[in-house]
């Protein structure tokens, strides 16, 4: 079986192709960079960006099933267009293209962000309310209408599922994520106060169970929330002092000044680098509803792992791969 991934050197994707190729898949990954999160697997790279339609035909030549992971996460908006342009017709180009290559099935990573955050109240389900409010961030907006593209392409026969990650974090995350340069932070004493408000984390390696779930029993057309655990940013600090024996921050300030505070924070940010503040990333911790995977559990087998579970994991790969400055 031939599994294509698209994104494949991200996150999700690199705990994905070790999936994949655990359980006997030849694996393409399809992405526009090469980085050292792959190195070493026996898998083939095309360099490919998703805005060139007719490079992605042939990548998905011969395909089974095409995993759409390739996205860019924004925090500061879409000052260049980057974030529309690869969330929104990056999906379009990739679901046309799986459809003139015959792909067997299509597996599309979304986010939980595709739903309307503020509008849906305390349970987000997959019936809620979709973001499309002009004020909601753009990469929240970009992602539904990323899932909009796909859904034109199921209209015309193509046999695709859409999941939908929360906030995730684990393993094998070389970047690191945001998530994860916030628990590096708390373990090398750098994060100097930590802030109320919470959301829904989940496991990395949950989320490719999920997506290889939805592959094999996943409903064309339908929706499937892959959820983890709600939980408070000063809880997530309990936990990260539980594993590493380091003090967090005994300062958590209310969301409401950090908020007033967010756009300061982004103006004196160097431009090279992202600010973990931003109005954006507030605003997923104001709006952050219990994330209900019930269906996913029902339809799919899905079941997180505890969240503990999560943060031991997590920190034994930094120790190894990014110990702490001695």
């Amino acid at each position: 079986m031939l599994s294509v991934v698209t994104g494949g050197y991200g996150f999700v994707g690199t705990n994905l192709v070790r999936a994949l190729l655990e359980r006997g898949d030849e694996v393409r990954v399809v992405d526009k960079r090469e980085t050292d999160s792959l190195a070493g697997l026996d898998v083939e790279h095309l360099r490919v960006d998703v805005l060139d339609s007719e490079a992605l035909e042939r990548a998905f030549s011969g395909a089974d099933t095409v995993f759409h992971l390739a996205a860019v996460i924004s925090i500061v908006g879409d000052p260049t267009g980057e974030v529309h342009r690869t969330n929104v017709d990056g999906p379009r180009n990739a679901s046309r293209a799986a459809m003139a290559s015959g792909v067997k099935r299509f597996v599309h990573c979304s986010s939980v962000h595709a739903f309307d955050l503020e509008r849906c109240g305390p349970e987000l389900t997959e019936g809620a309310s979709r973001t499309t409010m002009a004020h909601s961030p753009a990469y929240d907006r970009s992602k539904n209408q990323g899932e909009n593209e796909v859904r034109n392409a199921i209209a015309e026969g193509l046999d695709a599922v859409i999941v939908n990650p929360s906030g995730i974090v684990g393993p094998n995350d070389y970047e690191p994520s945001r998530l994860g340069e916030l628990l590096l932070q708390m373990r090398n004493r750098t994060l100097p106060v930590n802030i109320r408000g919470g959301f829904d984390f989940v496991d990395v390696r949950d989320v490719v169970a999920g997506m290889l779930a939805a592959e094999r029993s996943g409903r064309t057309g339908e929706n499937y929330l892959l959820s983890g655990h709600r939980l408070s940013m000063d809880e997530v600090a309990e936990l990260a002092e539980s594993v590493t024996g380091v003090e967090g921050p005994r300062i958590s300030m209310p969301l409401s000044i950090i908020t007033g505070l967010a756009p300061l924070v982004v103006k004196l940010t160097p431009a090279d680098e992202t600010p973990l503040i931003t109005p954006e990333s507030m605003h997923a911790l104001r709006y952050s509803p219990n994330v209900c995977h019930y269906k996913a559990s029902k339809e799919l087998g899905y079941l997180p792992r505890p969240f503990i579970e999560t943060i031991r994991d997590t920190y034994a790969w930094f120790d190894e791969f990014m110990p702490a400055p001695s």
